[in-house]
């Protein structure tokens, strides 16, 4: 595994050419072009990585068209800057030990060079969280989450300056899914405030980190995940928007104006969004972690919407999960049903000893959750304490659960020696197959949403599961390896801008395969997005599709 990896980290930086948007912005990539070689000499900054900024080629290109007095708006100096900059190189040096897992430190210190390059002038909040953001977006990690300081950020969510309906990815455009007479939903949104969609799309890509060099993710959450307070930070706050749309069946554009909502408006109108039928299905705040329905008489479905809901085995919830997958293969193997459907998409992951137990009764092999982990900083020991916000952005983490903190990672980890911590054993058990083991056909569902645990468990069954086809989009996640399991936040002193990642450094029990290039994430057999005929009939056609697989067998 370990040779694998050393072999094809140098020859796959980067050249995958779907790391490029997917949609080519020619006319930017033209801008790069020519400056490429002035960069190159003077700061010795490759091509592709000046690519990924092209959002920044005019950092102050804001457009604000209502005054709002807003913190973001706040300008930093040339010196507070670069005091926050230095604190975020030093903590990312020392404490992630991801950073040089997908990225070389040549190509990591160019970067740097670039953002100190950047900051040779004052610049407002918002600005400085655009550099922020494309540093720790090119770090590969898709536990990496970047968040403006909290004042800033709860004074934002009062402002009436958010769009007010969802907004959602398909065939690479930007669709309408809001209920409003003004816009009628599957709608294709061509400009908003004189942005094109394709120009907004690129925009909001580097605010969704995702491991490796895979796209899938980036793609559709730079338009569902994108219109909240995201949009103000890159394009300044607004009390309207203008909206030029192309209605289903319509060749001529229209155009509306949207007054903006406050931030709660805005989720009240995402609760009833047009796509809901379909998308509440998928939404693990909306369903059970964990749930088994009789298809027919020849198929089962399993649905895998969450591995949060237990803090370990100890938790009572676990016992009540493993009794229910027990239950749940039990009837698998009694009925002799042929065809096992299993869903994780959207599913955003959790943690062990969760997402390992299904696998189990598809596997012949034993197997374990890792091959190595580890951090490289001392266990002991908060490093930059002075900085250190908690485990969530949501509240500062206080004394005693620091405390405890401390108690868990001199647990969890063994002596640091030689810049390294590595996991306890005991925390990485080995995993027996488990009866009754199920031999009949298994069709995974993964979407670009599968994410972390989630990811996870889908690299585990790629690699383990017998008989198994695999539908849908490449999961966020790595197949080989990722940083997770426990998240740090660390605020920045001036810009209180506040940057959570993941210290530990995970290489997966995962087989080497042909068909997963390193970088990547587990690749379906099938690749199979929606589409608009599907969202505006309210159809599951990744679902459908494995259905009609079946049938066919």
């Amino acid at each position: 595994m370990k040779n694998f990896m050393s072999k094809y980290k140098n020859i796959l930086k980067l050249q995958d050419p779907k790391f490029l948007v997917a949609k080519t912005f020619r006319e930017q990539f033209e801008k790069v072009q020519a400056l490429h070689e002035e960069f190159e000499f003077k700061y010795k900054l490759p091509l592709v990585i000046l690519f990924a900024l092209t959002s920044l080629l005019n950092p102050l290109a804001s457009q604000t068209t209502s005054t709002f007095n807003l913190g973001l708006n706040n300008q930093l100096s040339i010196s507070e800057m670069e005091e926050d900059l230095q604190v975020f190189i030093d903590i990312r040096k020392n404490v992630n030990s991801g950073l040089y897992i997908y990225r070389t430190e040549e190509e990591v210190d160019s970067l740097y060079r670039w953002a100190f390059e950047q900051i040779k002038r004052p610049l407002k909040t918002s600005e400085f969280f655009k550099i922020i953001s494309n540093l720790t977006d090119f770090e590969g990690s898709v536990h990496n989450y970047t968040e403006p300081g909290t004042d800033d950020l709860n004074e934002l969510k009062k402002q009436k300056t958010y769009f007010p309906y969802h907004l959602t990815y398909l065939e690479g455009k930007i669709i309408f899914d809001g209920l409003t007479e003004k816009i009628p939903p599957g709608s294709q949104i061509l400009n908003i405030n004189g942005k094109e969609d394709l120009e907004l799309m690129q925009s909001f890509q580097k605010y969704f980190p995702v491991d490796g060099f895979n796209t899938s993710y980036k793609l559709s959450a730079s338009v569902n995940n994108a219109f909240a307070w995201r949009y103000v930070i890159e394009y300044g706050a607004t009390d309207k928007f203008e909206v030029k749309f192309l209605a289903p069946g319509k060749i001529e554009p229209q155009t509306e104006f949207l007054q903006a909502v406050t931030f709660e408006e805005r989720e009240k109108n995402l609760s009833n969004k047009y796509s809901a039928p379909i998308s509440d299905l998928l939404d693990y705040e909306k369903q059970p972690p964990y749930s088994y329905e009789q298809i027919d008489a020849k198929t089962g479905l399993l649905n895998l919407r969450f591995f949060g809901f237990a803090t370990g085995k100890d938790d009572p919830q676990f016992d009540l999960y493993t009794q229910f997958l027990d239950s749940v293969f039990t009837v698998l193997d009694e009925k002799l049903i042929p065809n096992l459907v299993i869903d994780v998409r959207n599913n955003p992951g959790g943690s062990d000893p969760t997402f390992e137990q299904p696998v189990r009764y598809l596997s012949d092999s034993s197997f374990q959750e890792n091959l190595e982990a580890h951090i490289i900083f001392n266990p002991q020991d908060f490093p930059y304490d002075d900085f250190f916000w908690g485990v969530s952005t949501d509240a500062r983490i206080d004394s005693a659960t620091k405390v405890m903190g401390l108690e868990f990672l001199d647990d969890y980890f063994e002596d640091f020696n030689e810049g390294r911590s590595y996991q306890n054993p005991k925390y990485n058990p080995i995993y027996q197959p488990k009866s009754p083991a199920y031999h009949g056909q298994v069709y995974m569902l993964i979407n670009e949403n599968t994410a972390s645990a989630a990811s996870h468990f889908a690299s585990l069954m790629k690699g383990y599961a017998r008989n198994l086809t695999t539908v849908g989009v490449e999961t966020v996640g790595g197949y080989y390896e990722h940083n997770g399991h426990i998240g740090l936040v660390y605020e920045l002193p001036n810009s209180k801008i506040k940057s959570k990642f993941s210290v530990v450094y995970v290489v997966h029990d995962a087989p080497q395969r042909a068909d997963q290039p390193y970088g990547r994430g587990v690749i379906p057999d099938y690749e199979l997005w929606p589409t608009i005929e599907d969202f505006l009939k309210h159809k599951d056609s990744q679902k459908e599709f494995v259905l009609k697989l079946i049938s066919n067998s």
